[in-house]
């Protein structure tokens, strides 16, 4: 199935972006109601799942700091939501679309996980022991992320050869 790429965006990134929601809200959701009572479970080698919750942004950085995280992240999610109209390759539309899925997934962790607006932690539970715990919506975000860097690298590459 190939992606279709038009000035209009289609409903390709709608697509990724609900895909990416759904499969971090129902991996919150399993491992909310499987893990609830502080026990773990190991997968293979280092890899277990482990619920924590975390109340800052990345690597457990800003703890207590919710609200203005989560008002960021939705600012960069509409930011990101208009300029897929600009995106100059598949690869930069469904890394753009990764991001967009992500950041709205650990939104809505912080939206609907608390007592007060904006006021709940995120769900985490990838835990791989050496590396800080994450979830879904995480992934999502760093995977976009590198797709954005290598468009952007193979877009510059092409400049150079012209």
């Amino acid at each position: 199935m190939a992606l279709v790429l038009t000035r209009a965006i289609g409903s390709t990134p709608k697509i990724i972006i609900a895909a990416v929601l759904v499969a971090d809200q129902a991996t919150k959701n399993w491992v909310l109601n499987s893990l609830d009572d502080g026990r773990t479970i190991d997968l293979f080698w280092t890899l277990r799942f482990n619920l924590v919750f975390n109340s800052g942004m990345a690597f457990s950085q800003g703890q207590g700091a919710g609200r203005l995280i989560g008002l960021l992240a939705v600012g960069v999610a509409l930011w990101l939501w208009f300029s897929l109209r600009k995106a100059t390759s598949q690869l930069s539309l469904v890394g753009t679309s990764m991001l967009i899925g992500g950041a709205l997934g650990n939104v809505a962790d912080r939206l609907f996980r608390g007592d007060k607006w904006l006021a709940g932690a995120v769900v985490d539970f990838i835990d791989l022991q050496w590396f800080p715990v994450f979830n879904i919506a995480d992934s999502a975000v760093t995977i976009g992320a590198a797709m954005l860097i290598m468009s952007a690298v193979k877009a510059s590459r092409s400049k150079a050869q012209l």
